[in-house]
């Protein structure tokens, strides 16, 4: 019960690894506040946590929305000790393939979130010692092709995570990243539908199509991202601020020049 006492809240809880997440702190005592755009999939994931599970459909983005997660979080639960920054997903298409309303969203959908949601919760967890973890990908340290604003701003939530950690981890706070790479999720389902139309695979080929050069040959479990992030928010790692931990399948251990020499 290594989160018994301590209060998590969770961004793009709703579904994927922030569902997954939002399961594994509540396992072991944590009680967690949901917060995502979409109510129903919150509400379904609270179900199964009961009490332990607070339901605050927000935006991550926006300022007034956040503020009001943690005033509700203060009256159910009295303060906030652990933020999971898992909010995101957009920023697809080149550098000219990209609108300006696109760029938008993707700073929105993958920066603003996070930094508007722990710039709400510094308070408590400088007041209490506490931590955040942010989901960045494999995209916040590589380029893939045609994601140029997912990869900006995953990148960015890396510098985000330094400095959060050097500026307050006088205050005991500490902050750390997890990178993961292919995860098995709603949203990667979307992505190997679309993979399989272009090239005639099944969704299950075409995961298999996309981590064929990784060292594991297959995608990470939502479950599996949880227990890194777990393992970030909690004591085992009180040392430990201011790194990114991939959960890649051993992606970014390839040297990319010797594929074609496997």
């Amino acid at each position: 019960m290594r989160f018994a006492d301590r209060v998590a809240l969770i961004t793009g809880a709703g579904t994927g690894i922030g569902a997954a997440t939002a399961a594994r702190l509540a396992a072991e005592g944590a009680k967690v506040v949901l917060t995502g755009r979409r109510p129903d999939p919150l509400n379904e994931v609270a179900a199964g946590l009961g009490d332990a599970a607070l339901v605050v459909p927000a935006d991550a983005a926006d300022s007034a929305a956040m503020a009001n997660v943690i005033e509700k979080a203060h009256e159910r639960f009295g303060r906030v000790d652990l933020v999971v920054a898992n909010a995101g997903g957009h920023g697809l298409g080149t550098a000219t393939d990209t609108s300006d309303d696109d760029w938008k969203l993707a700073l929105d959908a993958n920066l603003t979130s996070a930094f508007v949601t722990v710039r709400a919760a510094l308070p408590d967890l400088v007041d209490g010692g506490g931590s955040v973890v942010f989901v960045s990908s494999l995209a916040g340290l590589f380029a893939g092709p045609a994601v140029a604003g997912y990869t900006a701003t995953k990148h960015a939530l890396i510098g985000l995570t330094r400095s959060i950690a050097r500026d307050y981890g006088k205050h005991g706070v500490r902050a750390n990243a997890v990178c993961p790479g292919w995860v098995r999720t709603p949203m990667a389902d979307i992505q190997m539908a679309h993979i399989g139309e272009t090239k005639g695979l099944s969704r299950e080929e075409a995961y298999t199509l996309v981590t064929e050069n990784t060292p594991l040959r297959r995608p990470a479990e939502a479950d599996e991202i949880a227990n890194v992030i777990a393992f970030l928010a909690g004591p085992e790692s009180s040392a430990v601020t201011g790194i990114y931990l991939t959960a890649d399948s051993g992606a970014s251990a390839v040297d990319l020049p010797t594929i074609a020499l496997a």
